[in-house]
């Protein structure tokens, strides 16, 4: 008892000699702080107010030191809080710039990351969808990695298969739906009987499909995707039971599905396989080779998805085995399983990528910024620290207490950051859609917020930790050094080492961006081939069932051709079944040169060409130049000989020193040869791909076309004639409905939405990077140049020019400047090749590139080490040494 007593006694009289130094030092750098200010120029009294202002809070410190004794942890959380709260009021100008860092820097984080919590991370909205999977023929031999089924081969791997405990069919076509105020053309999913039992949907309304739908005839029934039911019929819950006439029958809405992603397409409407026309012909079921369907399975109790790709090894093994002919061993025929998850986001996935990182890079820059703020910041709070520690605060109490205001200020961020990434979830969602299916599962959920939460935590402890640790408990050194402004060494190296760092992230993500803004101006410097300006496209869909033989499909194809091109403003009018930059590929077929020897292999082993079918005066509404003989006529109708027109590239390569007019050529096993009339100038179908041979065939010659891109070419505005247009079929045709108004312009612009927003994003990190860097760059030149002011003083007053000192202060500067350079260079290699997949005509490692944004990035580091530099001329050498205590 007596031992305890004394020590208590001791541990008494020690912290009041300690508080009684501290008093005695404190009066005494009081007294030296009040002399320095009456030098300056200031009254006693002035000088006495400034001094409690700088030493105001030291009395409060001291009480909470003493009150923070014996109370829990919670309770010393609080007033750390507390006190975090109001030291980051008394710096408003640090708290905000701080605040409006770290909220585009998480807000760019969360907003990717809501991204791809929705379509990667978030479970499939299907029961169970982790066990569904896609089966797809392959012919690797051929480059052929998704082969369509045919009914006999989906049959097959039904029957066959011992680990699937589900097979179902997918294929996708466009119906004309009448009934409604307009005819309109709806693309339809065309489905197994169980295909939403097997993939684990449920109705949201009504009910699905039924074996006995599926008989064949059955009463044509439908289901409406939740998009086309809001879109078409506003919600109504009553549409549940109503008719709409659709390929010549009558069909009767059975359910609504929920609004889940639609893969592999966005459909409008749902039918049986029984109902579709040309998928329950007995002659389409009986053909092997009549392929058009894709098929999805599930995975039964047990089994994995390896077993599964086993069993169906073992049942393509089979199919070769049994039908040689249609499987041969030169194709390397297979079948592969696919997780339905993967395939939802394959396409995504790169970019979701390369975004995360780059913006993770982005908040990596804000931390190292906001730290090198917090540690210029700390040296203006050494006494305060020094004080605390003094009247007994430990180390880690003043690094908790330093930690949770960089906490609390980077919990603030991430809520401004939420409202950044709130504010373009809209953008976001619409780049994802034109990526995958699950585009409309993107939204700010819990699991969005716990990562903000998470991540402002991180962030937080990032930037806090560091200047935290360089805090200095020695009291006398400490007080000391406060008067003169000094600065250890290992602070200065901490700083430079994340100025460093900062420099060399932003190079990386000025390479992503430099690399995206390079390829996608060699996108729109690509010449298409033909004029884009002023012509609409439309999409013309035929009733099959009304227009069901070449007679009067050519017959509506001339008339309406010939109604459009009298309409006020149109110099011309043109149709194809599809059209360049447009989304949909055109055919292809095996092409045979008469007089050219016959491949090995045969016919099937002939090279494809792209197909066209186009009417007589496509060649002159698209723009297209006809180099040599003519284009189509009129004349070349159904009763006339068979002519065709090829492409330049074509041209160039079956007929490299001959004239290709004259030539003949057959596409159909020799059946029928066409004589080629002319030869027109290379088009582009896709801008980022080459230019494939291509045949053109007279649309009159051949009118099999049921959907045809029409074109008009006009003298003004061309959407201004779109109701005219629409007015003009109507006419014709009351039930023939006209969709997808678009200009060329407009899809152009569609095809280079994608790589812009990339590019905008990239642009938009890097710029906010390399305003940060800039600024921190700025910052500790800045600092420096304050902590310098008495060498520099002295330097001035031994006769050191004004040059020499800028260039002094420069040189630290450009020191840091090219260090950053050379390992934002070698960070720069290893991210553009991760970007490779992305880029356009554009070498991941383009010394072009790479030359500009060095000479971006070091223009814009000179120009943040200029302003601070110019001041270091500007001391005043008796007032810098006047400053020194």
């Amino acid at each position: 008892m007596f031992r305890m007593i004394r020590r208590a006694v001791r541990a008494i009289l020690r912290q009041r000699k300690i508080e009684s130094d501290l008093d005695e030092e404190l009066q005494f750098h009081l007294d030296m702080q009040a002399k320095e200010y009456e030098r300056r120029g200031m009254s006693a009294q002035e000088a006495r107010s400034a001094t409690l202002r700088t030493f105001g809070g030291v009395h409060q410190i001291k009480e909470q030191v003493r009150d923070l004794r014996g109370v829990g942890l919670i309770e010393v959380f609080r007033q750390d809080l507390r006190f975090g709260l109001r030291t980051l009021r008394k710096s408003p100008g640090f708290t905000l710039v701080a605040i409006l860092a770290l909220g585009l820097g998480i807000g760019a984080n969360t907003a990717i990351f809501s991204v791809i919590n929705g379509v990667m991370l978030r479970p499939l909205p299907y029961e169970r969808g982790d066990r569904i999977v896609q089966i797809r023929q392959q012919r690797p031999l051929a480059n052929q990695n998704n082969v369509p089924f045919s009914v006999q081969e989906v049959e097959d791997y039904r029957t066959q298969n011992h680990t699937l405990s589900g097979v179902v069919e997918y294929h996708a076509m466009w119906f004309i739906l009448l009934g409604r105020e307009e005819p309109e053309r709806v693309q339809t999913g065309v489905v197994s009987h169980n295909f939403f039992h097997v993939l684990g949907i449920k109705p949201l309304l009504g009910r699905t499909f039924r074996p006995e739908d599926e008989q064949h005839e059955a009463d044509a029934v439908l289901v409406l995707s939740y998009g086309y039911w809001q879109r078409a019929f506003g919600g109504n819950p009553n549409v549940v039971g109503q008719a709409f006439q659709m390929n010549d029958r009558p069909h009767t809405v059975i359910g609504v599905l929920p609004q889940i992603p639609q893969y592999p397409d966005e459909n409008d409407v749902y039918m049986p396989t029984s109902a579709c026309p040309f998928r329950s012909e007995d002659k389409f079921i009986a053909n092997r080779t009549a392929r058009m369907m894709q098929v999805f399975g599930r995975i039964s109790d047990g089994e994995t998805v390896q077993s599964v790709q086993q069993d169906l090894d073992t049942i393509a093994g089979r199919l070769q085995q049994d039908h040689p002919e249609v499987y041969p061993a030169t194709t390397g025929y297979t079948a592969a399983v696919i997780p339905l998850e993967a395939a939802l986001t394959s396409s995504i996935k790169p970019m979701l990528s390369m975004l995360i990182f780059t913006a993770g890079f982005v908040l990596l820059i804000v931390c190292a910024s906001i730290a090198n703020l917090t540690i210029a910041r700390l040296l203006r709070r050494e006494r305060e620290i020094t004080i605390r520690a003094a009247m007994g605060a430990s180390r880690v109490r003043i690094v908790r207490q330093l930690i949770t205001e960089s906490i609390t200020l980077s919990v603030i961020g991430g809520v401004a950051g939420l409202i950044f990434a709130a504010a373009s979830m809209n953008m976001l969602t619409r780049f994802a859609a034109r990526y995958t299916a699950r585009a409309v599962e993107i939204s700010m959920d819990a699991r969005v917020l716990v990562f903000t939460f998470v991540v402002s935590l991180l962030t937080g402890a990032l930037f806090g930790l560091l200047p935290a640790l360089q805090s200095r408990r020695n009291l006398a050194r400490s007080l000391r050094d406060a008067g003169g402004r000094t600065v250890s060494r290992s602070r200065h190296r901490v700083r430079s080492v994340l100025i460093v760092a900062q420099i060399a992230v932003s190079f990386v993500l000025l390479i992503g961006a430099g690399l995206m803004m390079r390829s996608l101006f060699k996108l729109e410097a690509i010449n298409p081939g033909f004029n884009l300006h002023n012509v609409l496209t439309m999409r013309i869909a035929l009733n099959f069932s009304k227009y069901n033989t070449s007679e009067k499909r050519l017959d509506f194809a001339q008339r309406i051709l010939s109604d459009f091109e009298q309409l006020p403003g149109v110099t011309s009018a043109g149709a194809n079944g599809t059209f360049p930059l447009n989304e949909e590929a055109p055919g292809s077929l095996r092409l045979v040169v008469e007089g050219r020897p016959m491949p090995e292999g045969g016919f099937s082993q002939a090279p494809l060409v792209d197909l066209h079918f186009v009417s007589p005066r496509y060649f002159e509404t698209l723009g297209m130049q006809v180099l040599n003989g003519r284009g189509f006529s009129n004349t070349d109708g159904i009763d006339a000989t068979s002519v065709v027109v090829v492409n330049e590239s074509l041209a160039r390569r079956y007929f490299p020193d001959d004239d290709a007019t004259g030539q003949r050529l057959t596409l159909d096993r020799g059946a029928t040869w066409a004589s080629v009339v002319g030869v027109v100038a290379d088009v582009k179908q896709q801008l980022q791909a080459d230019v494939p041979d291509t045949i053109y065939v007279p649309l009159f010659q051949r009118p099999i076309l049921l959907t045809m891109q029409v074109l008009l070419r006009t003298t003004g505005d061309p959407k201004l004639i779109a109701p005219a247009v629409r007015e003009a079929l109507y006419k014709n045709d009351p039930e023939q409905p006209v969709d997808n108004f678009r200009t060329l312009d407009e899809v152009r612009a569609e095809v280079l939405a994608p790589p812009r927003l990339t590019a905008a994003l990239l642009v938009v990190f890097a710029c906010l990077a390399l305003v940060i860097t800039a600024a921190g760059i700025a910052g500790v030149i800045g600092f420096s140049v304050s902590e310098r002011s008495h060498e520099i003083g002295i330097r001035m007053a031994l006769g050191a020019r004004r040059g020499a000192v800028l260039w002094m202060i420069l040189r630290q500067g450009t020191l840091l400047i090219g260090a950053g350079l050379a390992a934002g260079i070698v960070g720069g290699l290893g991210f553009s090749q991760v970007m490779q997949g992305l880029l356009f005509q554009v070498q991941p490692n383009d010394l072009l590139t790479f030359l500009a944004v060095s000479l971006v990035l070091a223009i814009i580091g000179a120009a943040a080490c200029i302003l601070p530099a110019r001041r270091a001329t500007t001391v005043d050498p008796t007032m810098a040494l006047r400053s020194e205590p």
